[in-house]
């Protein structure tokens, strides 16, 4: 009876199942045996010894079962070979079911499917959104300390299931005789509209993330904004140990969220000027450029000097100075920014209303 490679790629995902449909029933239980048993012996081991030492060899299940994996890959795909080798020893051209197999067991990481079919630049847009992405959560994750940014990572299964899914359809294109167009998932949501504007429905899917659905929109200074808005405000506040200001993360969200919509909603009705949000830091660069100076000779100062100053004035002076700067430098610091902050809105609100009052 003839055994579809397909069915023992998905039974692998029981450790032994594809070999054992393939008829390597003795193989099959062994890597059964093994990955289930290798976990469990660790735990045991860790129990009675009352040791965590014995948990690093869990680890050798989980390598096993990758192993597994191989294994009925590599056996399968020696059916199609048995299948495109003619009687004289001579190859026959490409089995179809050979290429949709492959497709398939490549597709586990997104991207390298599209890559079996030749549409390369596909492929390396979806791994570059998969890997990314996950380098960027877990990048923020670590600098910030905090593990709710790891709910981000449900993103990524919508990612892979996307991508299979996607080249599913593109095998069921490509059986059919069609001609594969190797182009990104934005040039073709784009192609499908017979104006070329922009989707407004991609707009405000890609709004989750803090100015990227400006920057699809073709706002670039306002996305830019909004984006270096969001990932600053987290890295300040955790740098600076202001818990309290945690709320202004989500504010920053929700407004990027409902502004990118409300661009998305004008830019279907006409073109949407890119206005910053912003201007006053795009026409006085010199005290951006000023406050970077500070900023990076606050972190010479805190991360470098105090830090080797500070065993010596603890020996002679019995001062501890990096506590002092933790405990009141930096918060006023912080108290400074926001009585003048306070101020400057003030101000400007008084002469806005004495404008008015001469205009009338």
């Amino acid at each position: 009876m003839n055994k579809n490679p397909i069915i023992a790629f998905l039974l692998a995902f029981f450790p032994g199942g594809g070999l054992m449909y393939l008829g390597q029933v003795l193989r099959g239980f062994f890597y059964t045996a093994v990955v289930f048993g290798i976990p469990a012996m660790a735990v045991a081991a860790t129990v009675i010894t009352g040791s965590q030492f014995f948990l690093i060899f869990a680890l050798g299940g989980l390598l096993m079962y990758i192993v597994n994996f191989i294994d009925t890959v590599v056996t399968a795909s020696k059916l199609y070979n048995r299948t495109e080798t003619m009687d004289e020893g001579v190859a026959s051209e490409k089995n179809p079911d050979s290429e949709r197999f492959f497709t398939i067991v490549l597709s586990v990481i997104p991207g390298l499917g599209h890559f079996q079919l030749g549409l390369v630049y596909r492929g390396i847009t979806l791994l570059a959104v998969f890997l990314g992405l996950g380098v960027m959560i877990l990048f923020v994750t670590m600098m910030t300390g905090r593990s709710e940014f790891l709910i981000f990572m449900a993103s990524l299964p919508i990612i892979w299931i996307y991508g299979f899914f996607d080249v599913m359809q593109l095998l069921d294109r490509k059986s059919k005789g069609e001609k594969l167009e190797d182009r990104s998932v934005l040039e073709e949501l784009e192609k499908k509209r017979p104006d070329g504007r922009k989707s407004k429905s991609f707009a405000t899917l890609l709004s989750i993330v803090p100015g990227a659905g400006h920057l699809y929109l073709g706002l670039q200074r306002r996305g830019i904004q909004l984006m270096a808005a969001f990932l600053f405000s987290i890295y300040i506040l955790d740098v600076l140990r202001l818990g309290i200001f945690l709320f202004i993360v989500p504010i920053i969200w929700f407004y990027s969220f409902f502004d990118g919509l409300q661009k998305a909603s004008q830019y279907e009705s006409g073109v949407v000027e890119d206005e910053p949000i912003v201007s006053y830091l795009i026409n006085h660069q010199k005290w951006l450029g000023i406050g970077l100076i500070v900023l990076g000779l606050y972190y010479i100062g805190t991360n470098i000097i105090i830090p080797m100053a500070d065993p010596i004035l603890l020996d002679r002076y019995d001062i501890n100075i990096q506590f002092w700067i933790q405990a009141y430098v930096q918060p006023a610091i912080i108290c400074l920014f926001l009585i003048g902050g306070g101020i400057k809105l003030l101000s400007g609100k008084k002469i806005h209303s004495n404008r008015e009052g001469e205009s009338e």
